[in-house]
């Protein structure tokens, strides 16, 4: 069930951060075992930290700790309480675990000899993690409280900012890391992107049912009680036919379409079904934002 389903105040808070607590830990498995023993220097502070741990004596946990933690400072010396609870809870839950991680279960060298393979790791674990975390309004702060504060206080273009940012550390990469881990850095950041808007459009994808029937009381009875949807009923008429029709129209997740769909093929073989995906409808319960 969505978080946006519960009625509970409290048990809709305690959902979200839930799912806030899952997407760190996602994120955290993708960027520890995977991104950082293999210096991969994509998206954000942990892009930048693979490239300080190679000329410095700090670790990568330990430099995003402090980068974390210093931008949260700034944020809410720059936009007070708009840096929100949810995000300085991300970003503080990500910064422990890596530390912790570090110290636990230290990597001295990448999980296997396949790259390739662990760039898709890289990439996909954190991408998942983050699409989670735009769903339900929140961030791991890093480069995004930048873009907040850049918002607020300038008009620059956050998305070419934060762009240059994440191409910036790529060409480090190539110089201070080589031309390998630089090439796979700029697959990365490319790959990065489009996996975040997939995985984003998969979580909230619904179905758009659009049903020409001739009775259309038993179809909304059972979208009402039994699949605990609404939908919308108008008349409508044939074109050539000018039999008067009702059309009615529904939006639900993908399991319920599979029910309802499969009902109305017994209830009413000759209605005629339109089926479309959506991944953004906002309204009750739907997308509240």
């Amino acid at each position: 069930m969505a978080t946006a389903e519960i009625q509970n105040p409290t048990l809709r808070k305690a959902a979200e951060y839930g799912l806030i607590t899952i997407s760190i830990l996602i994120m955290v498995v993708g960027i520890y075992f995977f991104k950082f023993p293999n210096n991969f220097a994509f998206g954000g502070v942990t892009g930048f930290s693979t490239i300080v741990s190679k000329v410095t004596n700090w670790t990568a946990s330990d430099f995003t700790f402090v980068v974390n933690t210093g931008l949260l400072v700034l944020g809410f010396l720059f936009l007070g309480t708009d840096v929100g609870i949810k995000t300085v809870y991300a970003s503080m839950l990500m910064s422990f675990a890596l530390s912790f991680l570090e110290r636990v279960y230290p990597m001295y060298s990448p999980m296997t000899y396949e790259p390739m393979l662990e760039l898709v790791f890289a990439i996909f674990l954190p991408a998942v993690g983050s699409a989670i975390l735009f769903n339900i309004g929140a961030s791991s702060g890093g480069t995004d409280i930048i873009a907040m504060i850049l918002r607020k206080h300038t008009s620059m273009n956050i998305g070419t900012a934060l762009l240059l940012v994440d191409v910036a550390s790529v060409v480090l990469a190539f110089f201070v890391i080589g031309p390998t881990t630089g090439l796979y850095s700029s697959l990365g950041l490319i790959a990065k992107s489009l996996v975040i808007d997939g995985v984003i459009e998969n979580i909230n994808m619904c179905k758009c049912f659009n049903i020409i029937c001739d009775n259309p009381d038993p179809i909304c009875e059972y979208i009402i009680h039994e699949l605990n949807r609404s939908a919308t009923v108008y008349e409508a008429q044939g074109a050539f036919s000018h039999h008067e029709k009702t059309v009615i129209m529904t939006m639900m997740k993908r399991g319920q379409a599979v029910k309802l769909r499969n009902y109305i093929r017994q209830v009413d073989p000759k209605a005629f079904m339109l089926i479309s995906n959506s991944s953004e409808i906002i309204g009750k319960g739907f997308l509240t934002n």
